[in-house]
């Protein structure tokens, strides 16, 4: 938020997020796969699947960015998504892969206060 807010544009701050994302997520593991020698060899169906979920990832990240963009703040936005972003994730992980026995109903428990918990830091979050 500092950074879009120090640019002037949200769009640039995401232009330098996606350039850092370059130089971390690409760099790093095109030089790791060549020094193992396995920079080779991709299947269709990997390839396709991972590149969806970083594509997924990368429209979460332009969410926030337009979250920001239309007015939301920090105090508001990032509760919602470290708060709803794990919820998400464990319901999609488990339609996705179904678990082999019934969660244990902890579980629940454990969506009900991470929801709980994102509530109340937005309730009482500080003035902005």
């Amino acid at each position: 938020h500092r950074g879009q807010t120090a640019l002037g544009n949200p769009l640039k701050a995401m232009l330098c997020v996606g350039v850092a994302y370059f130089l971390i997520a690409v760099l790093v593991p095109v030089a790791a796969l060549l020094q193992q020698g396995e920079l080779r060899n991709f299947n269709l169906t990997g390839t396709v699947t991972a590149t969806l979920a970083g594509a997924l990832g990368a429209l979460g990240a332009v969410c926030i960015t337009y979250a920001f963009r239309s007015g939301g703040t920090p105090f508001i936005v990032m509760p919602l998504v470290f708060g709803g972003a794990p919820l998400v994730n464990v319901v999609a992980s488990m339609v996705i892969h179904p678990p082999k026995v019934a969660p244990n109903p902890m579980l629940y428990v454990g969506f009900l206060l991470a929801a709980i918990g994102a509530g109340m830091v937005l309730y009482f979050r500080p003035p902005a």
